[in-house]
């Protein structure tokens, strides 16, 4: 859920590449399966004295004023955000192993790795604070905007530093902790159950979904997180929503404002110095999101006051966080950033899932031969522990996280001055680690065209560790991560054992919005067992 607190996401997003050039400059890749220099290794005098400098760093050059920004412009730009993930590609062909795209008004450089040991590398040796790239509009509006309300809580979303670990630290225990997800096994499941009835009904006569699925698997989403984050059950999976109701209405506003973020920092930041229409579409957004969480923390708040706790196994995840902190502002902050990045992550990671799922019939019968396996009566109760043994259920998950990953980059601001790919890095450099490119790259994993989920059960076979990271690594990790995996599970899990999925329409393309997924109606079948 979360992951989705990847702000590269957006920077890192399919462009369409117009008479683009294929040059490859034939640069050497490890084919290692780990990094031949020691990942903690310190950087000393004489390799910084024999590292290349920035300038000679291969990309897009810049032209006068309008710098490399007017490649973003539409019409006469280079590039179209909505498919980001191919100008990533084409930046690998063109340029090599690593590229500098500089000259973007008003945001620093961005230095595109290719490498998963220098990745590797960088993930561990960055220290307790690691600073992903910011998101300025994100930080405008906590710090500047509603700075009443945020305060010295600023939460953990376009958050960095001291503030940050300071945040993390107070709510990562409790969402972390294996048995707090063990618990939540049978709500997410009950809303589950909802979705496939909700499912069943909206087939048309052939058994085809209607067009707008990928909004009843935001809808479902959401009643998840409402569930795991809020502690109540939203409605969203009601028959009768409209486009006016509250649920509706959170689904519109959480795509608005993450599908937004690449238009206001990727373009010209006008909105930075006035008051754009896209700008104050943002305010009004968040301002949405800020009144939401604090109705619903404060009602669970007046729950906890008269509730009978005779130990901590009797609290739910947010009923923990205001039990343990005192102060509802922490459980309201928590609550916003996970629904703020999780409703389209997940949703947008399910579409691929099932989409994949559908079109990929033999894999599909494998996941759920094991599922009938683990769970041989489809009416029994799922146990954390019968998820456990889906083995090759995950794997399927994994390998399209690797081929089709939802978040398309992860990055790293520079702390300090760095040597990457035998370059001096100055700080403040944003790096970017696009494993949407990586994952699917030769040098790092074997046969990469081919959709082979048994690659993660297997130990044969190339695979480097730090090719394919869907939640990243290290101190700023996804999270939520456990929950996302958990929703997923059982989705797949209740859908497949019960369900055949297919798809008889246009095959889809991929394209980015905030996230990497199907790009038109996702018209899925679904034929009972």
């Amino acid at each position: 859920m979360g992951r989705s607190l990847r702000t590269f996401a957006v920077y890192t997003q399919p462009f369409v590449v117009k008479n683009a050039r294929s040059a490859a400059t034939g640069c050497p890749f490890s084919k290692r399966q780990r990094s031949q220099i020691a990942p903690t290794a310190e950087l000393n005098e004489e390799i910084f004295a024999n590292a290349k400098p920035y300038s000679e760093v291969p990309g897009p050059k810049p032209i006068p004023i309008l710098g490399n920004t007017w490649r973003m412009v539409p019409i006469i730009g280079q590039f179209d955000i909505s498919e980001f993930a191919k100008v990533t590609k084409h930046f690998l062909d063109k340029y090599g192993r690593i590229v500098r795209l500089g000259g973007l008004i008003g945001r620093p450089d961005l230095l595109f790795v290719y490498d998963a040991d220098e990745i590797e590398r960088m993930y561990r040796r960055e220290g307790p604070t690691p600073f992903r790239p910011a998101m300025p509009c994100l930080v405008k509006y906590k710090a500047e905007v509603r700075k009443d309300f945020f305060g010295e809580l600023p939460g953990v979303v376009g958050v960095h530093g001291e503030k940050w670990r300071q945040f993390r630290s107070k709510v990562q225990r409790p969402i972390l902790q294996p048995q707090t997800v063990k618990k939540y096994v049978a709500p997410i499941e009950h809303v589950t159950e909802d979705f496939l009835k909700y499912m069943v009904n909206a087939r048309d006569e052939n058994g085809d979904l209607p067009h707008e699925f990928d909004n009843d698997i935001h809808r479902w989403s959401l009643e998840c997180i409402g569930r795991v984050a809020l502690d109540v059950r939203l409605g969203c999976l009601s028959s009768q929503l409209s486009s006016n109701s509250e649920p509706q209405r959170i689904i519109d506003a959480a795509k608005f404002a993450l599908r937004n973020v690449a238009v206001l920092e990727l373009k010209a930041p006008y909105w930075r110095y006035i008051p754009t229409p896209l700008w104050t579409k943002y305010v009004n957004n968040m301002n949405f999101f800020v009144e939401l969480c604090s109705r619903y923390i404060n009602e669970a708040l007046e729950r906890l006051k008269t509730k009978k706790v005779t130990s901590e196994n009797d609290l739910s995840l947010l009923e923990r966080v205001l039990q343990s902190e005192g102060d509802p502002k922490i459980a309201t902050v928590m609550a916003l950033d996970l629904i703020l990045v999780g409703i389209d992550t997940i949703s947008m990671a399910v579409c691929s899932i099932l989409y994949q799922t559908a079109t990929r019939l033999k894999q599909q019968e494998k996941m759920a031969e094991e599922i009938e396996r683990v769970l041989p009566d489809p009416s029994k109760p799922i146990s954390y522990s019968d998820l456990d043994k889906l083995h090759y259920t995950k794997a399927f998950v994994r390998e399209v996280f690797r081929m089709y990953s939802t978040v398309i980059g992860n990055g790293r601001t520079l702390q300090e001055d760095d040597v990457i790919c035998g370059y001096h890095i100055p700080k403040g450099v944003q790096v970017v680690f696009p494993t949407i490119v990586t994952g699917n790259m030769e040098q790092f994993v074997s046969d990469p065209e081919e959709f082979k989920p048994e690659r993660w059960l297997k130990s044969d076979g190339k695979l480097h560790p730090f090719a394919s990271l869907p939640y990243g690594f290290g101190a700023r990790i996804c999270l939520g991560r456990r929950f996302a995996d958990l929703e997923i599970q059982i989705l797949l899990a209740k859908l497949l054992r019960r369900y055949r999925l297919e798809y008889h329409f246009e095959p889809l393309d991929y394209a980015v919005t905030f996230m990497y997924a199907p790009d038109g109606p996702l018209r899925l079948r679904m034929i009972d067992r």
